[in-house]
């Protein structure tokens, strides 16, 4: 017999007033903005992490790999007990466990108790992430209004990666390592208090209950193919290391798909990928993000390495596709207006392309205008401008019990792509530079994962034309 796990018979929670909408979203917005941020904040900080806690390059991977990995493996999880349990509830779970994890990373004295808390620290993520999402779409009424609302979730969302590397870097050159987690402190605490006061309680329950062998399963899955993807940078794709867990993480995948095909209350209806909208937005959004997230790391890597910037000038150098992301995120509700959504994310996967292809040209001795400025500009403008269509598309259509757990899967297909995509263009940057650090071969490197991210985004964009549906809705097959 399935176990389960019984949630509230309640529909709504009454509320004493309620908030403004504005203020629903700016808190939504800035819980999205620390779970992205610790997505690439670290990564500037490594270094100092190595010298500080004397981590190898095994344990300095695992700094990054264990947020990773805990934030894909438990995000759909995390979308169904915002359903079940309520929004605000996990919202508060989530960034207060995100916070206190925060605080026990940046003052931990062991590799190990870092790890630890960088394992938590995506634990809470991923019972927040859901949660961001669910709140903005449940507080603004479809049409016009939430698609500007899911725009500025969308631009903080991808301002917040961005702003990784710039604020890593400010943190580490003028106070420590360690402040690149504390920082997540003073700003949790904030926003869980006003959070606290100002959000009201919705959730879908009635009388549904949380399928138990279903999220075990998926969260399994999901994380056994997160760990086996973080394997690939180190052992290559062929080596036992990588293949099991690979090979694993699908078994378990594919045994969750066939226990909700047969549950009573599953934890994802399959139902759900027979929409239209939610099943091609999400694809959509996997080789979206398996493209763009690259383009941070390795422009970074490119600042730095090739043209000789500290993380501080590599982090100032990206403002300017930062400032972009936003722009095309806020241009997007009015294009959608006047074209609809499906045209928006084929212009700007189009337009990322292009930055794509042009960034593919970069030289060793490139000037900073055209070897960074106007190709970032290009590819994060179309980032904005895409992103916003497909995170609407993908939750249009499902009906209202189903928002946690569509919003969990929109970020699962974001973070899983994103992972599968930097691990995939790593492998073909190092197979390309063959071991050497010269400039001349690290640009090239670089060069290559430029050119296969514009492929990938050209093809990605004629799916999007010939699958994303006409409509918001999307209901038709």
């Amino acid at each position: 017999m399935t176990l389960m796990l019984e949630a509230p018979d309640t529909t709504r929670v009454p509320a004493r007033t309620a908030p403004p909408v504005w203020l629903v979203v700016a808190l939504a917005c800035a819980g999205q903005f620390l779970v992205v941020l610790d997505i690439s904040v670290v990564n500037v900080a490594l270094p100092s992490v190595r010298g500080g806690l004397g981590l190898d390059e095994q344990g300095l991977q695992w700094v990054v790999n264990a947020y990773s990995i805990a934030f894909a493996g438990f995000m759909l999880l995390g979308g169904r007990a915002g359903d079940l349990y309520g929004r605000k509830r996990m919202f508060l779970v989530g960034l207060g466990l995100f916070t206190l994890a925060s605080l026990a990373g940046g003052l931990a004295q062991e590799g190990w108790q870092l790890l630890v808390a960088r394992a938590v620290q995506g634990l809470g993520a991923a019972v927040l992430a859901p949660s961001t999402l669910t709140l903005v779409t449940s507080a603004v009424p479809e049409g016009a209004a939430r698609a500007r609302a899911i725009a500025t979730w969308t631009a903080v969302g991808a301002g917040g990666g961005a702003a990784g590397g710039f604020v890593g870097g400010v943190l580490v050159e003028t106070l420590s390592w360690r402040w690149v987690l504390l920082i997540n402190v003073p700003v949790g605490a904030v926003v869980l208090a006003a959070a606290a006061r100002w959000i009201t309680e919705s959730r879908a329950g009635d009388g549904r209950r949380l399928d138990l062998p279903g999220a075990v399963l998926v969260t399994a899955g999901l994380a056994t193919l997160a760990y086996g993807v973080s394997q690939t940078e180190q052992a290559g794709w062929t080596a036992m290391s990588t293949v099991v867990p690979l090979c694993a993480g699908l078994a378990l995948v594919a045994l969750f798909l066939l226990a909700e095909a047969r549950a009573r209350s599953p934890l994802m209806p399959l139902g759900l990928l027979k929409l239209r909208s939610v099943a091609s937005a999400n694809v959509a959004m996997f080789l979206s993000g398996s493209a763009m997230f690259c383009m941070w790391f390795f422009m970074t890597l490119y600042a730095q390495n090739v043209l000789g910037y500290t993380p501080l000038e590599a982090g100032l150098a990206l403002v300017p596709s930062s400032v972009a992301v936003i722009v095309g995120s806020k241009v997007a509700p009015w294009l959608m207006r006047a074209t609809g959504p499906r045209a928006v994310a084929v212009l700007g996967t189009l337009v990322a392309t292009a930055g794509f292809a042009w960034q593919s040209t970069m030289t060793a001795d490139g000037a900073y205008l055209t070897a960074i400025m106007i190709p970032g500009v290009l590819m994060m403008l179309g980032a904005g401008l895409a992103g916003t269509p497909l995170a609407s598309l993908a939750t249009s259509g499902a009906a209202p019990e189903e928002a946690g757990l569509v919003s969990g899967l929109v970020n699962t297909s974001r973070t899983m792509g994103g992972s599968l995509g930097l691990a995939v263009m790593a492998t073909i940057a190092a197979a390309r530079t063959n071991g050497a650090d010269t400039p001349e071969a690290l640009t090239e490197g670089y060069a290559l994962v430029f050119t296969t991210g514009a492929v990938v985004l050209a093809a990605g964009s004629l799916l999007m034309f010939a699958w994303l549906p006409r409509t918001r809705t999307g209901r038709t097959g």
